[in-house]
Parts: structure tokens; C-alpha cells; sequence
């Protein structure tokens, strides 16, 4: 059964950068499309950044080329390297396996997913 643990979150700075990383175990990270989805304060779970098996991106209309997410397969790593960080960025983030990459997903699609992480708390503050 596929686990999937998130790291690299904290505090940040306006413009700052961060670079979360998703490690899976119990099955090879190759055979799944991960993506991102996060969860701000009082507010509903949205798509951020998806990467099919074959290194297709999905991103999410925010992400703006502020945010790249890639993979490594022989690490069994997938990373969000966030640049350009903004307040409204604050959130917990999640990683998870996708059947297909989808970041416009209604909020309560994200939840449903079969295995996602416990989560890492990305904070921007001044």
C-alpha cells in the first residue's frame, strides 16, 4: 500500500522560497500521478500542481510559474520548490496519488483521493 510522507514546510517571508518534499513508500512512486493540493485557514482544499508518470505538469491557475513541481523517481520523491511565496499561500499542503492529474477539481474531490499525506504547514509572514 502506497504511503506518502510531506516535509519541507514553515515560516517564510513574503517572496521567500520553500521546497516540500513528498517521499513515498510501500509501492514504487513510478506506477502513480502525483500531485499537490493544499488547505488554507477556513477555507476549502484546492489543486496546486500535478505530475502525471510521464512528466506531463498540471498547475493550477495561482501557481503563475511561481511553483514547479518535479520528480524522482529513483529517490521516490516528488518536490514543490515554491518561489515568489505570497500570504495567501499559507496553508497546510498535501500530497497524494491522482488517477489523472486534476487541480480544478471541486474542493471535496481532493479528500476522497485514495492515499494522501499527513500534510506540512507552509506559513508567509512578515
Amino acid at each position: 500500500q502506497l504511503q506518502l510522507v510531506e516535509s519541507g514546510g514553515g515560516l517564510v517571508q513574503p517572496g521567500g522560497s520553500l521546497r516540500l518534499s513528498c517521499v513515498a513508500s510501500g509501492s514504487p512512486l513510478d506506477y502513480y500521478t502525483i500531485g499537490w493540493f493544499r488547505q488554507a485557514p477556513g477555507k476549502e482544499p484546492e489543486g496546486v500542481s500535478c505530475i502525471e508518470r510521464d512528466g506531463s505538469i498540471v498547475d493550477a491557475d495561482f501557481v503563475k510559474a511561481r511553483f514547479t513541481i518535479a520528480r524522482d523517481n529513483a529517490e521516490n520523491t516528488v518536490y514543490l520548490q515554491m518561489d515568489s511565496l505570497k500570504p495567501e499561500d499559507t496553508a497546510v499542503y498535501y500530497c497524494a496519488s491522482f488517477p489523472a492529474c486534476e487541480v480544478h477539481a471541486p474542493s471535496g474531490y481532493y479528500t476522497l483521493l485514495d492515499y494522501w499525506g499527513q500534510g506540512t504547514q507552509v506559513t508567509v509572514s512578515s
